[in-house]
């Protein structure tokens, strides 16, 4: 259930945001699926808020492109379409391919061992037959790795963060098909070996690679 947020915010600004950011969420991770239906009366009520923020995150949430207008009758969630998630997918291998590029520079044999055991986690949950950690994992690889640039490029880090939230909705789908996953965990394990090599170029295609596949794994298995 839900914590009413206005318990806990005492200015209207924190609450826009705040419900701006659940909301959001909620529609990132797939909890608020394609065609739903969503009234500022229910939501207001859902998120224990007056219709006011509840108003402006819509608005805000239409410009991104992750409500439109029904009309007379409030906002719903618009169908996942194939081109938008292969734009998507194609801006990222393109982003991150270049971070990846920056981050064999810097990266030290530390960082290189904490994103080892995380695809080791991934395999031996795969092996166990164990496919919901399996997305963590992923999410925490690519957390560590694109991390690394927080401080030296942050412009860059901060695009590919925003990329990344518009992505993991359509790649939660992929890492519960076993083929997917494997992909996945065999790609890890090509980047790692690249960074290990510390060989920008090689680790820049490397990358695009692995996005590429993910790509062709999400629109297989979407929905």
């Amino acid at each position: 259930m839900i914590k009413p947020l206005s318990k806990s915010l005492k200015n209207p600004q924190s609450a826009r945001e705040k419900t701006y950011r659940l909301l959001k969420k909620q529609l990132l991770t797939g909890q608020l699926r394609p065609n739903k239906r969503l009234t500022e009366e229910a939501l207001a009520k859902k998120f224990g808020v007056s219709r006011t923020p509840v108003r402006d995150a819509l608005h805000k949430l239409e410009l991104e492109g992750l409500v439109k207008t029904a009309g007379a009758r409030g906002f719903c969630v618009p169908e996942e379409s194939f081109e938008d998630m292969s734009e998507l997918f194609e801006i990222r291998a393109v982003l991150e391919g270049h971070a990846m590029a920056c981050v064999c520079k810097i990266i030290t044999q530390e960082n290189i061992q904490s994103l080892k055991k995380l695809v080791q986690s991934a395999e031996q949950a795969f092996l166990s037959g164990k496919s919901d950690p399996i997305f963590d994992y992923n999410t925490q690889f690519h957390d560590l790795l694109y991390g690394l640039l927080a401080s030296q490029k942050p412009r860059l880090f901060s695009i590919i963060e925003d990329m990344r939230e518009y992505v993991l909705r359509y790649r939660k789908s992929t890492l519960t098909h076993p083929k997917g996953i494997r992909r996945s965990i065999s790609g890890h394990k090509k980047i790692l070996m690249a960074l290990d090599l510390r060989e920008p170029q090689l680790c820049e295609r490397i990358m695009r690679k692995h996005v590429y596949e993910a790509k062709e794994d999400t629109l297989l298995y979407k929905g």
